[in-house]
């Protein structure tokens, strides 16, 4: 963590973010369907007016547009500005948390996707490859690279093998492909004993929503994403707790 946090910055990290975040919505609604992420222009989901650039402005367009269409007047998903408020805030705290360094922009980019893959998931229970991956190698670029690939192929080997396991003994397929892709990512990202940490803590997230929906079942990627982010903010901590648990 860099010495000296500079406001001026973390505002202007948090506006980057939300840049990227408004992009991520492109990318949410139409990775999914098929369709391309760079044309056509954005476009009203209701009337399918394409939309001025002052329409595409993040948090702000919604706020003065009142969260509805400037053509049909249409409500506005509220998706759109939680998206960009969520990916500017991330992106602040990763500023907060490892400072300006060259790799920041990486971190940023696979949390990012991450954060798409939660949203797609939610909404078809099912990840796209190409986000996924696209996740696990922006999380490869780090000061060590070696030490990364090694996390990450470590976590999801290990993952898939247990998938294997459990998958035997349950006699039905436990665990998805996007799943161990996601634990590669969680590898390069958080290095271990800290990877084991977030997968536990993903599966304590991840109880009670099982519990409610036992018959349609949860999708995991999003307990995974978020205890991942929540260990690589408070790493220290979480080492601090591993250590007090095997030492004593």
């Amino acid at each position: 963590m860099q010495e000296e946090i500079l406001i001026p910055l973390v505002i202007a990290v948090f506006i980057f973010g939300t840049v990227i975040g408004s992009f991520l919505n492109v990318v949410i609604y139409r990775i999914p369907e098929g369709e391309s992420i760079v044309f056509p222009a954005s476009k009203c989901q209701s009337c399918q007016t394409p939309l001025q650039w002052w329409h595409n402005i993040p948090l702000f367009s919604w706020i003065l547009l009142r969260g509805k269409c400037h053509f049909c007047g249409e409500k506005i998903a509220k998706q759109y500005p939680m998206i960009e408020l969520i990916t500017g805030l991330i992106f602040a705290a990763l500023y907060i948390k490892i400072g300006l360094v060259w790799y920041l922009p990486f971190v940023a980019a696979s949390f990012s996707a991450l954060l798409a893959l939660v949203m797609i998931d939610f909404k078809y229970m099912a990840v796209p490859d190409n986000v996924n991956f696209a996740a696990l190698l922006f999380a490869l670029v780090q000061p060590d690279f070696l030490y990364a690939l090694f996390y990450a192929a470590v976590a999801s080997g290990g993952l898939y093998l247990i998938g294997l396991l459990s998958s035997f003994l349950a006699k039905k397929q436990a665990m998805g492909s996007a799943d161990v892709i996601v634990a590669g990512t969680m590898g390069a990202l958080l290095g271990f004993p800290n990877f084991f940490v977030a997968l536990f803590l993903s599966a304590i997230l991840a109880m009670i929503p099982s519990l409610i929906n036992r018959e349609t079942g949860v999708p995991f990627v999003p307990f995974l994403a978020l205890a991942t982010l929540i260990v690589y903010l408070h790493d220290s901590q979480t080492a601090h707790l591993v250590g007090k648990i095997i030492h004593g």
